[in-house]
């Protein structure tokens, strides 16, 4: 494999179907190992004996805050990934080490102050996610030492997609998927043989993180290693952080809406439907994001190449990269639509023995994901203009689904439809998204067509 200023140039000439699954299976496989860590938790909290209903609907109701802690590791995360796979690129190694040690001192300092006010405050933010005296101290139970552990989940993170961006994506992938079994491991250890319960989960997490998290620090303070931490590990360079945090307000933006609508709906499933709804919004929550996780890692794969394409105004391989990557996303999709429509039962009885929380999970799972089948297209649209510079339609693509109309359809549709309204809303925003994703890409491919390879892309009003 030949390369110009340390950029492959297999990009611009490998067969794409080649290609794609050289850059996308390793993304795919650690989207996915993250996915199932997300859903261990929630599987072993469901069984927990008597309790178990109430259990997995008190851990729904911490979604929102711990979406809002994964924006904030989003916003010096993403930054920093970032930083560091372009100085290295430049051979900026020097400063590649200082943009790590903005990343391990901004995590810890985020990390540090969002425990704190989270803990002060803690049980009124979860009154304020939708719960109820009966969910309340399981919701309670686990945050406390999530939150105890917040540090920890921020700086494993962070530096994990540093090890990632410096070149390492195997010891990054293998990291998760340590952290992954190891917890599948641990938590029936912890909830059932040592009857931790909701506590046990939330313990197994945190050490589990911190196992990989001790390994990560040793490996960026070999001073061999590019980047490594260097001599002053915990300092601050503001003119980096400014840097960082405004490539990762992006990310942090879309986090924080997912956020606000997993709020919104836990808030009108207390009122349209009671505790066992949010459960049962939980349950299908869990099994819906281990398929569109599959997608991400699959548009993570997807990003440099066609980034690297459209700068080389190779435009009829974007188109070709674009199209494939929308077949397979589809594919995985539409698989969660069958899966969700035909034997929605069957997948929320993996997460309760509860018969009442079974059947309200499988009548909500085929009511949210009537329209699913077409989003993984709507999710490569909004990497595509993310991959040629046009940011600002990428995030309006991303919030129109996640925020824009979702978040309207769920105060007004429960007006007219009490709890189906809830549910109801999730396919009418997906399709309405998708045929919003769908007229700005067949306006941007229009204009595409008129040029041939090798001319100037200026007609599109963006450049990288």
């Amino acid at each position: 494999m030949s390369s110009v200023a340390g950029v492959p140039t297999e990009l611009g000439t490998e067969k794409i179907g080649t290609l794609l699954r050289k850059f996308a299976v390793p993304g795919i496989i650690a989207q996915t190992a993250s996915s199932l860590y997300n859903m261990v938790d929630s599987i072993f909290i469901g069984h927990i004996p008597d309790v178990g209903a109430y259990a997995i609907s008190g851990l729904a109701v911490t979604f929102p805050l711990m979406n809002f802690s994964v924006a904030l590791g989003a916003l010096v995360g993403v930054g920093g990934l970032t930083m560091v796979s372009v100085l290295l690129g430049q051979k900026r190694n020097a400063a590649a080490n200082n943009v790590l040690s903005n990343v391990l001192t901004l995590n810890a300092l985020i990390g540090i102050t969002f425990t704190v006010v989270s803990l002060i405050f803690l049980d009124p933010i979860l009154r304020f996610f939708g719960a109820s005296d009966a969910t309340l101290p399981f919701a309670r139970d686990y945050m406390r030492i999530i939150l105890a552990g917040n540090v920890i989940t921020h700086l494993y993170f962070g530096l994990n997609g540093i090890i990632r961006a410096s070149g390492n994506p195997r010891t990054a992938m293998a990291l998760t998927l340590f952290t992954v079994i190891s917890n599948a491991i641990l938590d029936p250890i912890f909830i059932f043989a040592l009857g931790l319960g909701i506590k046990g989960a939330a313990l197994a997490t945190i050490l589990c993180q911190l196992i990989s998290l001790m390994y990560t620090l040793r490996f960026f303070s070999n001073p061999e290693r590019v980047p490594h931490f260097p001599k002053h590990i915990f300092q601050i360079d503001w003119k980096i952080a400014k840097t960082s945090l405004s490539i990762g307000a992006g990310p942090c933006l879309m986090n924080s809406a997912a956020c606000l609508v997993a709020l919104f709906v836990n808030q009108q499933l207390a009122k349209y439907g009671g505790d066992l709804a949010i459960g049962a919004y939980g349950i299908g929550n869990r099994i819906t994001f281990m398929f569109i996780m599959i997608v991400m890692g699959l548009t993570q794969g997807m990003q440099p190449i066609i980034g690297y394409n459209y700068g080389a105004k190779l435009y009829s391989r974007v188109r070709k990269v674009f199209v494939i990557s929308c077949i397979w996303a589809i594919a995985t999709t539409m698989l969660c639509f069958l899966v969700s429509e035909f034997i929605p039962g069957i997948a929320a009885s993996l997460f309760t023995p509860d018969e009442h929380l079974r059947t309200l999970a499988a009548n909500g799972l085929r009511l949210m994901n009537a329209g699913i089948g077409l989003v993984g297209f709507g999710m490569c649209c909004t990497i595509l203009f993310q991959s040629i510079g046009m940011v600002k339609v990428s995030i309006f693509l991303s919030l129109v689904r996640q925020l824009i109309i979702l978040v309207p359809l769920l105060y007004f549709l429960p007006l007219v439809m009490e709890e189906k309204g809830v549910w109801m809303s999730f396919p009418i925003s997906d399709l309405a998204s998708i045929v919003i994703s769908a007229f700005f890409v067949i306006r941007l491919f229009a204009k595409l067509s008129k040029l041939g390879d090798g001319e100037d892309a200026t007609v599109l009003g963006s450049r990288l």
